[in-house]
């Protein structure tokens, strides 16, 4: 198993809900899904600068993950994400 740590800055609810509709299929078709998802951010240590909301998505593999971040037929779900306002995942591992 290995983890996604994906940090969403929501500047469109709009885009947002249309990829929520969305995402958990696309997760599966890679054997994905998402361990936790939260709004509620607490920095534990430091000063990051914290997310409007944050997820923690699990993959059986690497190689699943790449499949599902690079599959051209997810592209347009993928696109909704980013349109909902800043987005960044990083693999950990």
């Amino acid at each position: 198993m290995i983890y996604a740590y994906a940090a969403l800055t929501i500047t469109n609810p709009e885009s947002l809900a249309a990829y929520r509709e969305k995402a958990g299929a696309a997760l599966a078709l890679y054997g994905g899904s998402v361990v936790s998802a939260s709004k509620d951010l607490t920095a534990l240590d430091g000063a990051p600068s914290l997310p409007d909301m944050a997820a923690i998505l699990s993959f059986p593999d690497r190689e699943s993950a790449l499949g599902w971040i690079n599959d051209p037929e997810l592209a347009d779900v993928h696109a909704l994400r980013r349109g909902a306002g800043g987005s960044d995942a990083i693999l950990l591992g």
